[in-house]
C-alpha cells in the first residue's frame, strides 16, 4: 500500500507544540511499523525543508534528512507533473490552494494513490481518504 505524506504531516509529527502532534506521531508509528510505501513529492520536501529551517533551524532540517527521507519515495517533480500541478491550481481557481498541494494531488492520481497522511482539508475536498 501506498500512502501519500504531505507538509502538514511532516511538520505534526516534528513538532510538539502542533495541535495535530499526538495523532500525527500514532499515524506515523503505525505506517513506519506496517512497512508502508510513503510517497511525496520533491515540491512537499521542498516546502516542508523550508517551514523546518524557518520554524526550528538548521538542526530540524538535518533531522528530516537523515532520519525521515530515507524512508520516504520521492516523485521528483519534472515538467509534465508540474504542468498538470499548474493547470489544476488554474482551473480550480482558489486563491488559499497551492501549488504544492495541486502537485500532490496530480501524483497520487498518476500513482493511483487514494489516501494521504495529511493534516490538509483539500486532500478530502479531493476525494482522497485521509489516516482517520
Amino acid at each position: 500500500m501506498i500512502i501519500f505524506v504531505d507538509t502538514s504531516a511532516f511538520l505534526a509529527v516534528l513538532d510538539r507544540d502542533d495541535r495535530n502532534h499526538a495523532r500525527a506521531q500514532r499515524h506515523w508509528e503505525s505506517l513506519i511499523r506496517q512497512e508502508v510505501t510513503l510517497l511525496c513529492t520533491s515540491y512537499v520536501l521542498v516546502e516542508t525543508v523550508a517551514l523546518l529551517q524557518n520554524r526550528f533551524g538548521i538542526h530540524a532540517v538535518r533531522v528530516f534528512h537523515e532520519d525521515i527521507m530515507p524512508l520516504l519515495l520521492v516523485d521528483w517533480v519534472g515538467e509534465e507533473l508540474h504542468g498538470g500541478g499548474m493547470t489544476g491550481l488554474v482551473t480550480a481557481s482558489r486563491r488559499n490552494l497551492s501549488l504544492v498541494d495541486c502537485v500532490s494531488f496530480e501524483a497520487m492520481r498518476r500513482r493511483g494513490v487514494e489516501r494521504a497522511f495529511a493534516f490538509d482539508r483539500h486532500f478530502r475536498e479531493q476525494g482522497f481518504a485521509d489516516m482517520d
